[in-house]
């Protein structure tokens, strides 16, 4: 499979977390990696160029990673959706288009975000039909009828309310196949801070630059007087669940659990409005949260032995971990093309076969 990440990576750290597990999953074709803006006056980032401040900080870890050029590393929009009908421009939006038009390969393309939607919807704006040429996988937008909702939740739930107006051009507009992970969904993935310390920050370079992002929020929260508690939300890591780790035979994110709802409207206040006669898409109620965290985990520490014995050159680190991996991502990439040769999209359920 083919994967385009999109995410706010100058935002809430979480996204740091998603990308390393991503880009150290073999089964996934990394084709690019897209910083993303924040709403205006985010405490994570109160600049106006925070699509290119996350595009600097996707850089620096996979330069870190010893990855630098295999991929480009993008920036989107840094400002998001005025209204639904006319597109922000990007360099981001327009690989997008790109990659979805390609007619060299059979891979199936997904487009992965843990943020807000302008760049996706900017693109469905300014090419429609590349809507059925991928699919949307989202974290983002609130719990749905019959699930409680959070404690002092928020409305529209962070990643809508990043541009209202992109997510009512992906849902109210679009053709495209959603696979939604809403805030009930994606608040399950939950990191202790003892696990970050024994099972993250323990694991070589590439642990403690992730431990330390963390760390730095738990600390600034405590300067105003807010305690978090023990443990931390990794919402972005389902995107690598519902990707790069999908059964081996008759793919798909078996382990997790979800339902097909009709697609329903945006409203302005970035709430659900039923629409019957929407498209089908998948909503994701239960994440299969061990495979999640033990995949990523083990992964970490499959590299990390590698930067132990060849402490100071990451690069051949991430060489011979891949050398490593090498039957095994060979066997997924021949996988994934032979399912991907035969899977259609079934008129009227939005679903792969």
């Amino acid at each position: 499979m083919r994967v385009i990440v999109l995410n706010d990576f100058s935002g809430d750290p979480d996204g740091y977390f998603q990308l390393v597990h991503q880009l150290l999953s073999p089964s996934a074709e990394v084709r690019a990696v897209i910083g993303t803006h924040l709403k205006p006056n985010d405490p994570f980032d109160n600049s106006n160029v925070t699509a290119q401040n996350a595009q600097r900080n996707a850089q620096e870890l996979v330069t870190l990673m010893g990855m630098k050029g295999k991929f480009p590393v993008l920036a989107g929009s840094n400002v998001g959706l005025t209204n639904t009908y006319t597109p922000t421009e990007s360099e981001a939006t327009d690989f997008i288009i790109k990659e979805a038009l390609r007619t060299d390969t059979k891979l199936p393309l997904y487009v992965v975000s843990g943020a807000g939607l302008t760049d996706v919807a900017s693109a469905l704006l300014k090419r429609p039909e590349i809507a059925k040429k991928f699919t949307l996988v989202w974290i983002g937008g609130s719990e749905y009828e019959g699930i409680n909702l959070p404690p002092n939740h928020s409305t529209p739930e962070y990643n809508l309310g990043i541009s209202v107006a992109a997510a009512q051009v992906v849902f109210n507009q679009s053709e495209v196949m959603i696979w939604q992970v809403p805030r009930n969904a994606y608040r399950q993935v939950l990191m202790s801070h003892a696990e970050l310390t024994t099972r993250v920050k323990s694991q070589g370079k590439l642990g403690q630059f992730l431990a330390q992002k963390i760390e730095g929020v738990m600390e600034l929260t405590q300067r105003f007087d807010l305690h978090i508690g023990e443990t931390y939300i990794q919402g972005d890591n389902p995107l690598v669940l519902l990707t790069a780790l999908q059964s081996s035979f008759e793919a798909d994110p078996s382990s997790s659990l979800y339902r097909i709802v009709a697609a329903p409207q945006i409203t302005d206040k970035g709430t659900y409005k039923a629409n019957p006669s929407g498209r089908k898409i998948r909503v994701y109620d239960q994440l299969d949260t061990r495979l999640l965290l033990e995949d990523f985990y083990a992964k970490l520490q499959l590299i990390s032995k590698y930067i132990n014995v060849y402490e100071n050159d990451f690069k051949t680190n991430f060489s011979r971990f891949c050398a490593f991996y090498n039957y095994y991502s060979c066997y997924s990439s021949t996988l994934f093309q032979r399912c991907s040769e035969s899977r259609v999209v079934e008129k009227g359920t939005g679903e792969h076969s």
